[in-house]
C-alpha cells in the first residue's frame, strides 16, 4: 500500500513538473525608451526656427505621438537654421496655418526608417510623407550618400541626429518644398551688405595733423616777415648814420 502510494505522489509531482505552467517564462521584451522631441530638436540644433514651427502649429504632438504610441514609429528630416535664413521670411509667411503644417508633416515619414534602409527605400520612390498623398518624396542614395528631393529643393542629409528605433531624425541643409504649396520656386534672400570699407590710411595724415602743419606753415611766413622788416630797419638805420658823418 504504502509503495502504490509512492508511485502516485511521484507521478502527480512529474506531471506538476513537465506542464506549461511550471515552465520558466521568457522576460517581456522592453518598452521603447520615451524621447522628448522638443528637448532633443532644442539641444541637437541649430534647429530652433523648425521646432519653434511645430510647437506653434501643435504638429510637435502628432509626430510625439507617432514617436510613442504607434509600432510604426517614425522618421524626420530637419531642416537647420541656416536654410530658412536662406529664403525669404515671405516665403512662409504667406502659407495658411493649414498649409504651414502641411508643410511641416511633409518632412517626416510615417515610420522608422534607418539609413541602412534607405538604399531599399529609394526603389520605392515615390515615397509617401506625413502629409500624405500627394505629398512624396524622392530618395536616392549615391554611394551612402542620401539625398531627399522635393519640387523645388534636393538637399543631402548631412548627419544623423538620431536613430534609435522607434525614431529617426536626420538633419537637412535645405527646406522641403513641395510644389503643392508653391507653384514656383520661392526667391532666395537678398545677400548681405558688403562690410564698409575702412577709413583712411594708416600711412596718409591725419587731419589733425593738416591742420597742424598748416598752423605751423603760417607761423613760419609769419616769423620769415618779422625778420625781413629787422633788416630794413638795421639798413635805414646805417643808412642814416653815414649821412650825418658826412654831413
Amino acid at each position: 500500500m504504502e509503495f502504490k502510494a509512492a508511485v502516485f505522489t511521484a507521478a502527480v509531482l512529474a506531471v506538476l513538473l513537465c506542464s506549461p505552467a511550471s515552465a520558466q517564462k521568457s522576460p517581456p521584451a522592453p518598452a521603447p525608451r520615451y524621447v522628448d522631441l522638443a528637448a532633443l530638436l532644442d539641444v541637437a540644433g541649430p534647429f530652433h526656427t523648425f521646432l519653434g514651427y511645430l510647437q506653434k502649429t501643435k504638429v510637435i504632438e502628432t509626430f510625439q505621438a507617432q514617436a510613442n504610441k504607434t509600432d510604426e514609429g517614425i522618421t524626420i528630416f530637419v531642416p537647420k537654421d541656416s536654410a530658412f535664413a536662406a529664403l525669404k521670411k515671405s516665403t512662409f509667411s504667406n502659407l495658411t496655418s493649414d498649409q504651414l503644417k502641411t508643410l511641416l508633416l511633409y518632412h517626416a515619414f510615417p515610420k522608422y526608417y534607418p539609413l541602412a534602409q534607405f538604399r531599399n527605400l529609394s526603389s520605392l520612390n515615390p515615397v509617401n510623407t506625413f502629409a500624405g498623398s500627394p505629398y512624396t518624396l524622392n530618395l536616392t542614395d549615391d554611394m551612402g550618400s542620401i539625398s531627399v528631393e522635393s519640387m523645388w529643393s534636393k538637399p543631402k542629409i548631412s548627419s544623423s541626429v538620431y536613430a534609435t528605433k522607434p525614431i529617426a531624425v536626420y538633419s537637412i541643409n535645405k527646406v522641403l518644398l513641395p510644389m503643392q504649396l508653391f507653384s514656383k520656386d520661392p526667391p532666395l534672400a537678398p545677400a548681405p551688405a558688403p562690410a564698409p570699407e575702412s577709413g583712411a590710411s594708416d600711412i596718409a595724415p591725419s587731419p589733425g595733423s593738416a591742420k597742424a602743419g598748416a598752423g605751423n606753415g603760417k607761423a613760419d611766413s609769419t616769423s620769415a616777415g618779422h625778420v625781413g622788416a629787422a633788416n630794413c630797419l638795421g639798413l635805414l638805420a646805417a643808412a642814416a648814420g653815414g649821412l650825418m658823418l658826412l654831413w
